[in-house]
């Protein structure tokens, strides 16, 4: 097999992926590594990644129902101030659901959070300033 003739996913950047651990078993971790070792899988995190999505994908129906059941925004979802700053001008408070990534911007102060955020709930990952953060504590579901 040539280099063309391997296709390989590109590696995430940092911005598109959470880094996790997890804690498996000596006898699936030796199932894991015979895969690899046989050539199924380039890695464990290749092994890791293929099984999570298959399991996304077995899954995919009862996924769409919950989310469009909790009105989540699905994928990436980003606040920037000025659109914090048009809801407070509006008087909204925002409940921020999210399947996937949340980020509220840099340029986004604690006080700002506060006046426009109601709630967070975030399944996936949020990234926010430790400010910020800590200024929605509360309201972080």
């Amino acid at each position: 097999m040539t280099e063309i003739d391997t296709v390989r996913e590109p590696r995430p950047r940092a911005a598109d992926s959470e880094k996790i651990t997890i804690n498996l078993g000596y006898v699936d971790l030796g199932h894991v590594d015979l895969m690899v070792q046989e050539g199924f899988y380039s890695n464990r995190t290749d092994f890791i990644r293929t099984a999570i999505r298959n399991q996304i994908d077995r899954h995919a129906e009862v996924v769409r129902h919950a989310v469009a059941r909790k009105s989540v925004d699905l994928g990436l979802r980003h606040y920037r101030r000025e659109d914090l700053e048009a809801a407070r001008d509006a008087g909204r408070m925002l409940n921020i659901r999210v399947l996937g990534l949340a980020t509220i911007a840099r340029d986004v102060g604690p006080e700002l959070a506060r006046a426009t955020i109601a709630s967070i709930e975030v399944l996936g990952a949020l990234h926010a300033s430790a400010e910020v953060r800590a200024a929605l504590a509360d309201r972080i579901v």
